[in-house]
């Protein structure tokens, strides 16, 4: 399949936009559209996409696919304005005063943030989604308009970079995708989700393809033939429907290959025929007409009708055996189930769905403001991207309490994040839980029609325990946990904190003295937004400050001071017995200034080890550990005393120096895994690795890492020895 989109001239794409809106049954106000047309135009008049197109066809084609949802005059004109306040000189105020706050409130909900300060691209990412999230939850036209962008975006995206189309494809994957199914837009969905796969393993996609192409002839055949007869015996009851057939989708028939190792032959929903009717009595019937035809497969029927997704998605789904043995899935829903599956949240302005129920369309936003608010305790980048990742995913289960009350929760959620769901207090409160009336695990994942029963403690002192936080899969539950230590436990959130902090500025060689500490954390808490340093300790004890991502910036803070500190400091003289000595790039060398510094390989040292230097005919200064193989014990004695040096280092050094560390475990599965995840933990760069076994059962590997210094080695070293299976650590050459 072609991912791309052709290239089109500016005349084009406003026909395009022009004829799009025509063939709608909808009445749209062509004057402020070709008034909004003009600006964007003029606005971008000799912008140039990567591709080489004019930049203004893109509006003018994000306003065409909204066209084909059937969105209002206002959402069409604020697509096609929707990139002037970011790229053009035009301000916000100038779309308010032309078209009105309505419009200028949904171009400010999708224009991006990049005037304000980011440490780092993915915290940039996070806010951006955040605002449009925050904007969507007052207007949800805010994301449809930003969802038509994305699209449009990856349909063009052959002019961008290898890299950035990877980085967008799997941007789109983990955020406008589950968005997009949340909201029940399939024909965004599916596409966006099929472009980046496309972008991401293109050799798996076109075996994918291959695999239908070959079976094209077939399928259709297949597909025909069972539609016939579904049709021929509905007739005989007298129940009228249409009957049409579809294949999965590409990613849908991926996750299914690659993700859970089955062969294409084992997908038994690649083929569907799906059966429209005018009632829900009607599905239930067509149901039973279609079970007395085919025989039903075990285990594969399910009734979103009576129980919804969470995107308001409703269908009976049943998979059944043909006579000629091939399986297929069969989608029976009413008209307006179909409008809804196909446009999701958009129905709403194309079929005018939702308007006549009050307050439909409020709730169905509103776990857009839940996932807003269980985001409050946290700033941290990777874990809001983690957390659309999770609660929007497109995989749910429905587990019902004693009473009988539906709970949908993401696949993969546990007991603890059931009781949340319920309530906080259930959550707070639990010591255990039933379901199907046998005792399970704190960590069990439910499943689809579980009957799960929260066990609870009336003790006023109990609470969540902090193991949960690495349990649980929602965010919902992660909040609520976190929010009752920040309550209930600010002392022991206070001390957790402040032994957490300290250690890991010992363990990065940030060095303080008490009263430049206090000073120090009193910028932190500012930047923090926290009152007192006891407010910053606590969020760091109860996890809304996440130390993994603060230390970085604390180390660039730190060596920042200590630059001004030394550059505003008087020289003093070394008074010395020895001659005078000079700094070389991290070591001080005696009688040497300006001199090339480098590190042996063969035993690279770090600050702390005792070291001498060799100075080399042509490369400076060679920098040795002092028991290293290549230096003689006695260096007056050595062929040529006078090229061995006395060298020093630097008391302030801060540079990262390179070890390699030779590790003897026994060789089990994961190995690898388990100790590249604790290096990951600790912040330590893998600047090398290899791996080997020497002898049978044992595993070798030589890994070279950047650490601070001895100390920071040895700290490493101890952690390193703590898994299960490693025999021995010691330091080698290169």
């Amino acid at each position: 399949m072609s991912v791309y989109e052709e290239y089109l001239t500016c005349e084009q794409a406003i026909d395009g936009l022009r004829e799009s809106l025509s063939k709608g049954e909808k009445t749209y106000d062509m004057a402020r559209i070709d008034r909004a047309i003009a600006v964007a135009c003029e606005a971008h008049n000799g912008q140039k996409r990567y591709s080489g197109d004019d930049y203004v066809c893109h509006p003018l084609r994000v306003a065409t696919i909204l066209a084909g949802l059937g969105m209002d005059t206002e959402t069409i004109i604020a697509a096609v304005l929707h990139d002037v306040v970011e790229d053009t000189p035009l301000e916000l105020a100038d779309i308010e005063r032309e078209f009105g706050s309505s419009v200028a409130t949904l171009v400010d909900g999708v224009t991006k943030i990049t005037k304000m300060p980011f440490s780092t691209k993915e915290e940039q990412q996070a806010e951006n989604v955040r605002k449009m999230l925050l904007a969507m939850s007052q207007d949800v036209r805010v994301i449809i308009i930003k969802l038509a962008d994305r699209l449009h975006n990856m349909r063009t995206s052959s002019g961008w970079y290898e890299q950035k189309r990877r980085d967008k494809a799997r941007e789109t994957l983990d955020i406008y995708a589950p968005i997009a199914h949340r909201l029940g837009i399939r024909a965004i969905k599916e596409e966006l989700e099929d472009i980046s796969l496309h972008l991401l393993d293109p050799v798996a996609c076109a075996e994918i393809e291959e695999n239908l192409s070959l079976r094209a002839e077939e399928r259709t055949a297949f597909l025909d033939d069972i539609q016939t007869r579904i049709s021929e015996r509905l007739k005989e009851y007298d129940l009228t429907a249409y009957v049409c057939g579809r294949v999965k989708s590409i990613n849908g028939i991926y996750r299914k290959m690659y993700m859970q190792g089955r062969n294409f032959d084992e997908i038994y929903d690649v083929y569907a025929v799906r059966i429209i009717v005018d009632t829900v009595n009607d599905c239930y019937n067509v149901l039973g007409v279609v079970h007395d035809m085919f025989h039903p497969l075990p285990n594969r029927f399910k009734d979103y009708i009576s129980t919804p997704k969470s995107n308001m998605y409703q269908s009976l789904h049943t998979t059944v055996i043909s006579h000629e043995k091939i399986p297929f899935e069969v989608q029976i829903r009413t008209w307006e189930m179909h409008h809804t599956a196909e446009y999701g949240i958009a129905a709403h302005w194309k079929y005018k769905l939702g308007i006549q129920k009050k307050d439909r369309l409020e709730d169905r936003l509103a776990w857009v403001r839940q996932f807003i608010e269980n985001q409050q305790e946290t700033d941290d980048a990777e874990e809001f991207v983690r957390s659309i990742k999770t609660d929007l995913s497109s995989d749910d289960v429905f587990v019902f309490t004693p009473r009988g009350k539906v709970v949908n929760l993401p696949s993969g959620s546990t007991v603890i994040d059931f009781a949340y769901a319920i309530h906080s207090e259930v959550g707070n409160r639990m010591v255990g839980a039933k379901v199907d009336g046998r005792i399970v695990p704190i960590d069990y994942q439910v499943k689809t029609g579980e009957i799960v029963e929260v066990l609870t403690t009336s003790a006023q002192n109990h609470g969540p325990s902090r193991d949960w936080l690495q349990v649980v899969k929602t965010s919902e539950a992660r909040s609520k946990i976190r929010l009752w230590y920040k309550r209930e436990r600010r002392e022991e959130n206070i001390e957790k904190g402040r032994e957490e902090l300290e250690r890991e500025i010992s363990r990065n060689c940030i060095r303080f003295t008490e009263s430049e500490l206090q000073e120090f954390l009193e910028q932190q808490c500012k930047r923090q937004h926290c009152a007192t340093v006891d407010d910053f300790y606590a969020a760091i004890g109860y996890g809304g400050i996440l130390l993994s991502r603060l230390i970085p910036r604390m180390k660039e803070d730190y060596q920042r001071m200590v630059k001004n500190a030394a550059a505003a400091a008087k020289p003093t003289p070394i008074v010395s017995t020895r001659p005078h000595r000079h700094h070389n790039g991290g070591v001080i060398i005696e009688n040497m200034d300006n001199c090339l510094v480098k590190y042996a390989r063969c035993c690279n040292p770090v600050p702390g080890d005792e070291i001498v230097g060799f100075i080399t005919r042509g490369y400076g200064v060679s920098v040795h550990k002092r028991d290293c193989v290549n230096v003689p014990v006695n260096l007056a004695n050595a062929s040529e005393p006078e090229r061995w040096v006395h060298v020093e280092w630097e008391d302030s050094i801060r540079e990262e120096f390179k070890a390699v560390l030779r590790v003897l475990a026994n060789d089990r599965m994961q190995l690898l895994a388990d100790v590249t995840t604790q290096l990951a933990n600790m912040h330590v760069m893998i600047y090398g690795m290899q791996a080997r076994a020497p002898r049978q059962g044992e595993g070798e590997m030589l890994i070279t890492v950047g650490v601070n210094g001895v100390q920071h080695l040895q700290e490493v070293i101890a952690r390193l020895k703590r898994i299960d299976g490693v025999i021995s650590i010691e330091r080698s050459g290169a």
